[in-house]
């Protein structure tokens, strides 16, 4: 690994927040590969014969990741998010999930702290970690002045692609990373409350243009979409998306070696959307990866569980466990997100590693019965 000063377009470091106590500006090259993932799970070998990890285009994933969406904007925050991370890489997590708008930037450079941290004592190696941001929504300190107010919708969200490009430079320069695995545009159906679906689609095959340039630049590898709406609305509702129609512009823009290939989407208890409207299907079909979010619907769903479902987790100790494995174990899903920003959240979730995921049978008499 090597560290340079990054290219592209920064925001302005006197309008820029705090950054996290041992923050390095430095910034490291490489992106996550087949043969380091390989290692990296390799290190866990009892949580690789529980069925911890998965395999996508040959990379190595935790079917957990951890995502950095809550908190305050505060330096004690920051800490605990750097913690976090850090304590989630040493057990065996190698998924990581941000976006520039969470905590206006704070939760990228937390990320981007641990990140130095684990890479200067030698824990991990930039190759063995799966990283993936979003980007979109207007964020403070780092709206670009190019940007015109007829390529902003509710004066919150953009998909101009010179603003996208912009965005994976900061989101780049936060992290401290050379090259993103994964970059999302973030709730793309924000566009749909605004206008027509010809003009979002038009849109969607322009961002799609700009993210495969940016592939071949060496600064995105893969691209995807993140939606919290988009792919759980029945097919005619105004802010429904298409992810068939989304894998079609792809080989338009890109053909067949194209690089669309994850989508986000919320997965869990509560919304179980994804199983019945053929979204996983879908995916699965054309080479898409599918990363569940809210797997514990904001704590919602950490607590309190009714005891007749509980016990159709054995093994498992505590309800965000339980919830967690119904994400991790439904087909078609690559990684579960969680929130995490402590490390004791960290290593109650970590305790999945040690319990396989549930078989096909006992999934579908738990989902018909939740």
């Amino acid at each position: 690994m090597d560290s340079r000063s990054i290219s592209g377009r920064q925001a302005n470091p006197s309008h820029r927040p705090h950054r996290p106590l041992g923050y390095n500006l430095s910034v490291t090259s490489g992106f996550a590969s087949a043969d380091a993932t390989a290692r990296f799970v390799a290190r866990f070998g009892l949580a690789h014969d529980h069925g911890f990890y998965r395999e996508f285009h040959n990379l190595g994933i935790s079917s957990l990741g951890l995502g950095t969406y809550l908190g305050n904007m505060d330096d004690a925050t920051d800490r605990a998010y750097h913690q976090a991370v850090v304590a989630a890489v040493r057990g065996g997590i190698n998924f990581l999930d941000t976006a520039i708008n969470y905590r206006h930037q704070r939760s990228e450079r937390s990320i981007g702290s641990a990140l130095a941290e684990l890479f200067h004592a030698g824990d991990t190696r930039r190759d063995e970690l799966v990283i993936a941001t979003k980007g979109g929504f207007l964020t403070p300190d780092a709206v670009p002045s190019f940007l015109k107010a007829s390529e902003i919708v509710g004066n919150m969200h953009s998909m101009q692609p010179e603003f996208i490009a912009d965005q994976i430079d900061r989101s780049r320069a936060n992290l401290g990373l050379d090259t993103l695995d994964v970059f999302y545009l973030h709730n793309p159906e924000t566009q749909l409350g605004f206008v027509s679906r010809e003009q979002f689609e038009h849109r969607i095959r322009l961002s799609f243009v700009k993210l495969e340039e940016l592939v071949a630049a060496g600064k995105i590898r893969y691209y995807g979409t993140a939606t919290w709406q988009g792919f759980r609305q029945p097919s005619g509702a105004r802010d429904a998306l298409d992810l068939a129609r989304f894998a079609e512009f792809a080989v338009a823009v890109g053909g067949a070696g194209h690089h669309f290939r994850f989508i986000q989407l919320p997965v869990n208890l509560a919304m179980p959307e994804a199983l019945t409207n053929g979204v996983l299907d879908t995916a699965a079909q054309s080479g898409i990866a599918v990363v569940a979010s809210a797997s514990l619907l904001q704590a919602r769903l950490a607590r309190d569980l009714p005891p007749a479902l509980a016990e159709k987790f054995p093994g498992l100790s505590t309800d965000a466990q339980r919830a967690i494995q119904f994400t991790r174990s439904t087909p078609g899903v690559t990684a579960a997100l969680v929130g995490m920003r402590q490390a004791a959240h960290v290593d109650e979730n970590l305790q999945l590693a040690a319990v396989p995921p549930m078989a096909p049978e006992a999934y579908q008499d738990l989902f018909q019965r939740a």
